[in-house]
């Protein structure tokens, strides 16, 4: 595979790289689609072709190393942008072209870019996907202060006795006023994958991004439990604005380092004893804007500092918060079953992974297929293996908390006609 030249780095003055992947899959259920053409260009100039690449069997791209900014401009604000934009335009026979522009290129992380191609025959000739500036470095406006507890209906039935993970959210896209912005249902995790990279830098520590995102979530599984919208009589579960929630920015990439650790501990929100409701825990930037929550540029320097996620989050929110965590994950063929299954391991929950393995496989052919014996062996670890490997996780063929809730997911994706349009 060829390399970015080295004169486009010369040229733009970016003596750094950062990788990106790109992942291209059918809107009609998860088809990865292979051989998709990519074309690689900086924004703003699109005959400035940086790369052109194709897709593998997985819909996948190798890892391409782009230019990129000094890593010392996200370490601080009111630096230069700390990122490169590039162009992504995808083409693949039977299918729409997608071009997204500004996906945003961070040093020494890989951003990962999610493509989604429309069959023709349903094509709706859609512009290209335009990503705006990073929450940390653009213009938003500021969070319009809220209680952090909520007060809750009980006089009547209660709607939620416990804190249930959503399979979808529905966002809107705009604010809440604003009947014409469009509803997107996007998976739960891959919302939360999108917010934290669009709210906080991956470059940061990783204690840092641990504690963002456990805020992000908590914030969110908030809006769910009270159904805080539907209440007021709207159609979605929380808003991209980030006057009255977090920001969301379609068709956006994320990061591998964010999507490893939101995948780790998606299960996760913040509590306080006595409350029942997740912990609608406001948080600012903590530069240009201050709030009596978390502060993000605050907790970037708590990371350098050796500050755990938890004494980052005890130190915005008091000693009294803790970790929670829900067992009631809605779209799941079945939970995960408490220990690591790994060579040795026999039983249901065995022959179950092995089932949706094989399952997968028809979709992604780089999966090998296993005997469906209920015992865990060589080839299932290799499969297993296999599996982390495509989907971004520590290829250790060991099924742990988020392997076995990854393969649910992208087993439930590939035995499904359509998601949500």
């Amino acid at each position: 595979m060829s390399k970015p030249h080295i004169s486009i780095a010369q040229n733009t003055n970016l003596p750094y790289t950062g990788n990106l992947t790109v992942n291209v899959t059918s809107t009609q259920g998860l088809i990865p689609i292979q051989n998709a053409t990519i074309t690689i260009s900086l924004t703003g100039d699109p005959e400035s072709v940086v790369e052109r690449i194709t897709t593998n069997n997985s819909g996948q791209t190798e890892s391409i190393a782009l230019p990129s900014p000094s890593p010392s401009y996200s370490a601080e604000p009111d630096q230069p942008m700390p990122y490169s934009e590039y162009d992504v335009s995808v083409s693949a026979p039977g299918y729409e072209p997608v071009t997204v522009s500004g996906t945003e290129i961070l040093p020494d992380v890989t951003a990962v870019q999610p493509i989604s191609m429309r069959p023709l025959e349903i094509a709706k000739e859609e512009g290209p996907i335009i990503i705006p500036d990073h929450t940390l470095y653009g213009e938003y406006p500021p969070k319009i202060p809220e209680d952090e507890i909520k007060p809750m209906d009980e006089s009547g039935e209660i709607v939620l006795s416990r804190v249930v993970l959503p399979e979808y959210v529905i966002v809107h896209d705009g604010v809440p006023q604003d009947p014409t912005a469009p509803n997107y249902y996007v998976r739960y995790t891959d919302y939360i994958k999108n917010v934290v990279s669009s709210e906080i830098y991956a470059t940061w520590p990783e204690s840092t991004i641990y504690a963002n995102t456990l805020a992000i979530m908590s914030f969110t599984l908030n809006r769910v439990y009270t159904e805080w919208y539907r209440n007021q009589g709207y159609d979605f579960t929380i808003t991209s604005s980030t006057a009255y929630d977090q920001k969301f920015i379609y068709g956006r990439n994320v990061y591998e380092n964010i999507s490893r650790i939101v995948d780790s501990i998606f299960a996760n929100y913040l509590s306080r004893p006595g409350v029942r409701q997740p912990i609608f825990t406001s948080y600012c930037d903590g530069h240009r804007v201050t709030c009596t929550g978390l502060s993000q540029w605050g907790s970037k320097y708590l990371g350098e500092q050796g500050y755990t996620p938890i004494e980052i989050i005890h130190y915005y929110y008091g000693s009294d918060m803790y970790i929670n965590s829900t067992q009631y994950i809605s779209g799941v063929p079945s939970s995960w079953p408490g220990n690591d299954l790994m060579i040795g391991s026999s039983g249901p929950k065995v022959l179950q992974l092995q089932e949706q393995l094989n399952r997968i496989a028809e979709n992604y052919p780089a999966l090998p297929t296993v005997t469906e014996d209920g015992i865990y062996g060589s080839a299932t670890a290799n499969a297993v293996r296999a599996f982390q490997r495509i989907f971004g996780l520590p290829a250790t063929g060991v099924v742990d908390f988020p392997t076995w809730y990854k393969i649910s997911a992208i087993y439930v994706g590939v035995t499904r006609i359509a998601e949500p349009d």
